[in-house]
């Protein structure tokens, strides 16, 4: 079975790149088609009404472009708007949810980190998952500031260090073992992070569990595309410059209105 419709990718800004990376890195043949929603960046600081509807505006422009299966690579939006959105379109989606799980399974100390957003942190879809493991301690940290700074390029800025220092600064203390990163962009801070934290503590991030089940709805129920090799396209709404650099300048970037 095949199917060479694009696959559709979207976040608030660039942090969907390291969901991209891993999906492009398993599924290279298929081709993707990238919108980065910088404009509205944070989603983490919006309202659930807010989320949903621009959530909406970004799959209804994937669908335009013909996409046969939609990644909401952004933490916020799929713990926030991805049941509406599968009740509302008939296409396949695929969420990104903090790594809770793993983490829990291996904690040696039964207490684990998570950085992520205020929206994700306070949705229903994170407090029901965390729910199921009460026997864990869970330290929560809004990452307040991080993705505008990685917006803006900042990632290893002296203003970057020094709030993650703060927020991390707490989870050493407390012992944990596990650090989950529940945002997209965040994995762009592993360099940084890893300075921070000691070496017996594991960063956890939902990227590779993202492109495998990608791999597998496609092979199940979609089809996997027959070309050799796709160029992909990156879409965003603000200056191109942050988004070439983060794919290192290899791909074209172009700038549209949505």
């Amino acid at each position: 079975m095949h199917n060479d419709q694009p696959i559709g990718i979207f976040d608030s800004g660039i942090g969907g790149t390291s969901i991209w990376k891993e999906i492009h890195q398993l599924l290279p043949n298929e081709k993707t088609i990238y919108l980065a929603d910088s404009k509205n960046a944070p989603y983490g600081q919006k309202s659930k009404e807010e989320i949903i509807a621009l959530s909406m505006k970004n799959t209804e422009l994937l669908l335009e472009m013909n996409c046969k299966l939609i990644v909401v690579a952004c933490n916020t939006a799929t713990t926030n708007a991805i049941r509406e959105l599968r009740e509302k379109y008939d296409v396949s989606f695929i969420g990104i949810e903090p790594a809770i799980k793993p983490a829990a399974t291996h904690s040696k100390t039964q207490i684990i980190g998570i950085l992520a957003t205020q929206g994700t942190l306070n949705s229903e879809l994170f407090n029901k998952t965390t729910e199921k493991y009460q026997d864990t301690k869970i330290i929560e940290q809004v990452g307040h500031g991080l993705v505008q700074l990685i917006e803006n390029g900042d990632i290893n800025s002296p203003e970057m260090t020094q709030l993650l220092t703060s927020y991390l600064a707490p989870m050493i203390e407390a012992n944990i073992d596990y650090l989950v990163l529940g945002c997209s962009h965040y994995p762009y801070l592993i360099p940084q992070i890893k300075k921070i934290l000691p070496e017996h503590i594991h960063i956890i991030d939902s990227g590779e569990a993202v492109a495998k089940q990608t791999q597998k709805i496609l092979k199940e129920k979609i089809g996997l595309s027959s070309a050799e090799k796709s160029k992909p396209i990156f879409y965003t709404n603000t200056d191109s410059k942050v988004l070439s650099e983060i794919l290192e300048n290899k791909y074209t970037v172009e700038k549209i209105e949505f």
